[in-house]
């Protein structure tokens, strides 16, 4: 090649010589004929050294030879040459990106040992010789060539540094190259001025002086501290910080019990002396409650950035159970988007902390990373912080997980993880802050995993080193962070050591006054009342005397109806459809009975209509487990949806249904955070079966049934579990109503058992309208829904409202009756049915519709009718052990209810809820509605058989 040539070429030419290559390969007389020698020459040097510069297998071109200078510098030796990007160094560049995280100075212990990928040059065919030979890449957007040692260091410095990079899974090849080009652009990583760095320094001294002078203070008191993790102050306020200047106005935040007091303290703005008044512990009665620990509080608070921003920021209140607060954190964002209208969930963001062990340990966390990209549940991209203790509590990650990192079933979403080195703090801030960027550009999740250590115990009490020796042996010898990065600044003469000490003396001063705060008595914490969207509810004892109608004008009613069954023009709905579409139109105009789909409808729509927001998700919810609900319509002809209930009236609410994933835990919780901050709004969750509910049972014991007596917080969640025996075996028979009652205590939630249409209608808008918040759960019929007398007339749909108790429909004098029958449910019609088979008029059917909070002054006026001698008998389905029974025989114990005694009739104790054959099941039925008549030939033998029939083998 002639110099004059050699001149031409620069890093820009790769196209042109590449389509010249390519033209070679094809028809080499067809290019110029110095090009053509070039090549010639090119493949015969490769021929001799064909570890790098020679086409290989369609490759293009490598190795063209250039003389010009680069960066300003003359070239070394006569003439200096470099080559072209090869095909080993692309394959090199290609494995740093991939593999260069697990060689990356990401652990601040130095025990990480992994089996890294060998990503010396030899790996990829160079030699020593090679070295100092110039390099371009266009891979690497260089602006000009560097030698192979150069770019060995280049990538090593990006990809191995304090920061490892996963990004290489993602299929997005749009998020994968802008991935590439901002992680490439290493001069970022230095652009922190001396403000950002004081910032980062004044930050990890507040979170260190915190924790030293609670154990000072406090000694032997678990607080779970922060030490070893203090760089998670600083993070948070960089992702803070960076959120508000992308506009995100909410932040709701969610993490476990490590370091919490501490984010309370120096993120929430939570006062010290309401965390140290929380340590001292006064004795005093608590009102509204039991409370929970200080390490399980939440807060929210008005964040004032740099800027002069204002960001609402809300930590979640969490128990022990860890992760289970993710999806509870999640519906809350999602709940403030939707209340804002922001549809493209830009300006709420939800901000998660996990911990390694439980990252990688809980089931909770795939469901709620499954959420994220459903149309029901998306939020708008996730940022995802993991404080990498690599120990939990005692088990080492050897022992709690299969993957290489924690954050290895985060991979599912496709999202990028960070690992970073938390003794390093401007590399965590530089994490946080491309993180933000990625989540702003592409609005998915993004994972910081930030490496540290827990420099004491699981507790303050733990002794670490029975199980973790060599980890606490080198925890011993480390320095803390906040020395680690002073010694940074001074070094670079950022700061001075007294500006450092005064800092500190600062920051201890005011916590002494705190302390002194939190032990004046006369100084004792204001009672936070309910306020901003929740002003004007109320939780506490159920209202007495509550004036609430739930009826609609009669005149209304056909219209909401009407509305439900008109469907556009060009609507094709399947021939079924449009049936059950007439059938409406004919209860609207009264000339049908409403059924239980109906009634839900006209619950639903009418609500709706009065702008009250409605949502309801669950498995199979849009038709219903029973292809009873049909709230979303598919044409038959093209598959477009419509939904009825978004056109009931101008200027309606919105009316939100959604078929879930098959998770209960994670969806139940969702829902439960989305009513959190809804409280103005009607959330539903539908199990498909009643029983379903138990894979979710943490989140109904931790948070739905315990969040008002833990944390003060309200909620008006409704759980539609589906509930009856008929025969459908052991797992669809049972909503396990029992539990529930036992979870009962200070009006804290509703159970109902309604036994019509109308009952139902009005229970749910009574949970709308009244202003008293509480979990509503619902036992909702199965083969009720299509019961020739399980329906309801219109007019009862205006007049009177939900009735707790329903008194004997028959007009016998009660001086005539000689038994009565106490039931709830279904059990109800069949009870009603047998009692006309056997024309047993003196026998009355009292309905207990509300089993909790329990209406023992309906029941007992009601019972008052009756003469005192008549004997009272409890009627259920469910084993004697399960159902309502044994809360009931403890409201009856007492024989309060007039001098009356109780008694029961049900199936026998059962480690099981029902027998999985249908015939035995008719046969069990039969004696239990023989025993409640007293046609049994005697209630002994009776139950003798049953007990047989219930134990012998399948």
């Amino acid at each position: 090649m002639n110099s004059k040539m050699t001149e031409q070429i620069n890093i820009e030419s790769l196209g042109y010589v590449e389509a010249l290559w390519q033209q070679y390969l094809r028809e080499p007389s067809s290019i110029p004929v110095e090009w053509q020698h070039y090549f010639a020459q090119t493949t015969e040097n490769g021929k001799q050294d064909d570890h790098y510069g020679s086409p290989r297998d369609g490759a293009s071109t490598r190795g063209v030879e250039i003389s010009t200078p680069r960066n300003g510098r003359e070239s070394i030796g006569a003439p200096a040459t470099y080559l072209m990007p090869s095909t080993q160094l692309e394959e090199m560049i290609h494995a740093y990106r991939t593999f260069g995280h697990l060689k990356a100075r990401i652990d601040p212990l130095n025990l990480r040992n992994l089996a890294v990928v060998d990503l010396e040059p030899e790996a990829f065919g160079f030699t020593e010789s090679h070295m100092d030979k110039l390099f371009a890449s266009e891979s690497l957007r260089l602006s000009a060539p560097l030698t192979l040692r150069e770019c060995v260091q280049w990538l090593d410095d990006i990809y191995c540094g304090p920061i490892g990079f996963e990004f290489m899974h993602i299929a997005d090849l749009t998020q994968k190259r802008w991935l590439e080009e901002r992680i490439e652009r290493i001069e970022d990583r230095a652009n922190f001025d001396r403000a950002d760095q004081v910032r980062i320094l004044s930050r990890l001294i507040d979170a260190q002086s915190f924790e030293q002078f609670i154990r000072k203070k406090f000694l032997g008191a678990k607080s779970f501290s922060l030490e070893g993790a203090e760089s998670l102050i600083p993070l948070l306020e960089f992702a803070i910080e960076k959120a508000a200047d992308q506009g995100v106005e909410e932040i709701v935040l969610a993490m476990a019990h490590r370091g919490r007091l501490n984010v309370l303290a120096n993120i929430l703005g939570k006062p010290p002396r309401d965390i140290f008044r929380e340590f001292i512990d006064p004795s005093v009665a608590h009102a509204d409650g039991s409370g929970d620990v200080k390490y399980h509080l939440g807060h929210s608070h008005d964040y004032r950035t740099r800027a002069g921003r204002d960001v609402h920021l809300s930590l979640c209140f969490n128990p022990s159970h860890l992760e289970f607060v993710n999806p509870v954190a999640l519906g809350r964002v999602r709940a403030k988007q939707d209340r804002g209208q922001d549809r493209e969930r830009t300006r709420a963001m939800a901000l998660l902390i996990h911990g390694e062990a439980a990252l990688a340990g809980e089931g909770v966390i795939q469901e709620a990373l499954n959420l994220e990209r459903l149309n029901a549940y998306e939020v708008g991209g996730v940022v995802h912080v993991i404080v990498n203790n690599q120990i939990g509590f005692t088990t080492p990650p050897s022992a709690a997980r299969s993957t290489t990192y924690a954050t290895d079933v985060m991979k599912m979403l496709q999202m990028p993880i960070f690992h970073v080195n938390g003794d390093e703090p401007e590399a965590v801030a530089y994490a946080v802050r491309l993180a933000l960027e990625f989540r702003a550009q592409f609005r998915q999740d993004v994972a910081i995993d930030m490496y540290c250590y827990r420099r004491l115990g699981h507790n303050e009490g733990d002794e670490p080193s029975f199980t973790q020796p060599l980890m606490y042996q080198a925890i011993g010898k480390k320095k803390n962070i906040r020395e680690i990065y002073l010694e940074r600044l001074l070094s670079l003469q950022r700061i001075t050591p007294k500006e450092a000490a005064d800092m500190e003396a600062a920051r201890v001063q005011r916590l002494e006054r705190e302390l002194t705060a939190a032990r004046d008595e006369n100084q004792a914490p204001v009672r936070e009342e309910l306020q901003g969207i929740w002003a004007g509810y109320q939780g506490g004892l159920e209202p007495t005397a509550e004036e609430l109608k739930t009826g609609i004008e009669i005149s209304r009613l056909p219209n909401l109806l009407q509305a439900q069954t008109q469907l556009p023009d060009d609507f094709h709905p399947h021939p079924k459809i449009a049936r059950a579409m007439e059938a409406r139109r004919r209860m609207g105009a009264g000339e049908l009975p409403l059924d239980w789909s109906a009634a839900e409808s006209l619950a639903l729509g009418s609500l709706a209509a009065e702008g009250i927001r409605i949502r309801l998700s669950g498995q199979d919810s849009a038709r219903a487990t029973f292809s009873q609900r049909h709230a979303v319509l598919h044409d038959y002809q093209n598959g477009q949806k419509y939904v009825p209930l978004q056109h009931v009236a101008r200027n309606q609410a919105p009316v939100e249904i959604y078929d879930s994933p098959l998770s209960e835990a994670g969806v139940l919780g969702y829902e439960y955070g989305y009513s959190l901050d809804c409280p103005d709004g009607l959330t539903l969750w539908e199990a498909q079966f009643g029983d379903f509910s138990n894979a979710a049972q943490v989140i109904i014991d931790q948070f739905i049934t315990t969040a008002e007596e833990k944390w003060r917080r309200l909620s008006g969640l409704v759980m539609l579990l589906p509930h009856g025996f008929e025969g459908m075996g052991p797992e669809h028979s049972s909503a396990r109503l029992e539990r529930f009652l036992q979870l009962g205590a200070r009006d804290n939630i509703q159970v109902v058992y309604p036994t019509t249409p109308a009952q139902y209608f009005h229970c749910l808008r009574r949970q709308a309208l009244r202003k008293w918040r509480k979990p509503l759960i619902v036992m909702t019929p199965k083969s009720l829904l299509r019961h020739p007398k399980s329906v309801s007339p219109i007019g009862d749909f205006s007049g009177r409202g939900f009735q707790p108790v329903i008194a004997d429909l028959t007009d016998r004098p009660p001086r005539s009756i000689s038994r009565i029958l106490l039931c709830s449910g279904k059990i109800y019609f069949d009870l009603d049915h047998r009692r006309q088979e056997l024309r047993r008029d003196d026998v009355a059917l009292i309905r207990l519709e509300q089993l909790y909070p329990f209406p023992d002054k309906p029941l007992r006026s009601l019972l008052a009718q009756y003469p005192s001698d008549i004997p009272l008998i409890w009627v259920q389905e469910e084993p004697e052990n399960m159902g309502a029974w044994w809360y009931l025989s403890l409201k009856f114990s007492d024989q309060t209810l007039n001098q009356r005694s109780v008694t029961v009739v049900a199936r026998t104790p059962s480690a099981s809820p029902a027998t999985g054959s249908a015939t035995r099941h008719k046969e069990q039925q039969k004696q239990l509605l023989d025993r409640a008549f007293g046609t049994a030939s005697s209630d002994d033998q009776s139950q003798k058989q049953e007990a047989q029939t219930a134990t012998s083998p399948d």
